[in-house]
């Protein structure tokens, strides 16, 4: 792997720009796309907006992929549109629908194709734990089957707006490095390499 995986606790487009911006810049990219597909049952254009925003501000072009339902990845031409990203974020709140729509289709298997050539796969909040496996499940704190863009580690995005029994049993259940990400922290994974960025805390295991 040569390309960056970056797991981002919150704030989509809003609370990442440092961070945003570096990531960018070592992927060359001037160009990211979008997939709002955990967002499908909320509100996905309000976050292609902020999106928008957010790429006046970062100087990068936008491009918004709808893939909202699986027949959507299962789609060869949105494939080959991720395939041929520097640069994809991955966006929304329901962890277990982003899996839902991805797992086993062409266009998760264009996300390891982005990282495989360097570069940079993003996912934030909800999204970002469904890249690992295992992930959050959001529901009540337990462990449960990802979409395995990374393997044995779980990330806990949003960890400042969690009670303390959630993360209690979160952190009683987990069987592998566990990492908690505050809106505004990070998970990194350069090229094979772990960085912790903001007040990413590693609660449970140690990362190899």
């Amino acid at each position: 792997m040569t390309g960056t995986i970056a797991l981002q606790g919150g704030g989509p487009f809003t609370a990442n720009d440092d961070l945003d911006r570096r990531l960018l810049a070592a992927a060359g990219a001037d160009r990211v796309v979008v997939l709002p597909t955990a967002d499908a049952f909320e509100e996905p254009g309000e976050l292609v907006a902020t999106a928008m925003s957010w790429g006046e501000r970062l100087d990068v072009q936008v491009e918004a992929l709808m893939v909202l339902q699986r027949h959507d990845a299962e789609d060869e031409g949105a494939a080959e549109l991720v395939r041929a990203a520097p640069a994809v974020y991955l966006v929304g709140d329901s962890a277990m629908h982003l899996r839902s729509v991805l797992r086993g289709t062409s266009l998760f298997d264009a996300l390891g194709s982005v990282v495989a050539t360097g570069g940079v796969v993003t996912g934030v909040g909800a999204s970002a734990t469904a890249l690992c496996d295992p992930m959050l499940d959001q529901r009540g704190g337990a462990l449960t089957l990802g979409l395995g863009l990374v393997r044995g580690v779980t990330v806990v995005p949003g960890a400042e707006t969690r009670s303390h029994d959630r993360q209690i049993r979160t952190r009683e259940l987990a069987t592998n490095p566990l990492v908690e990400l505050p809106t505004g922290s990070a998970l990194l994974n350069i090229g094979g390499q772990w960085e912790l960025v903001g007040d990413a805390t590693i609660t449970h295991g140690e990362l190899n």
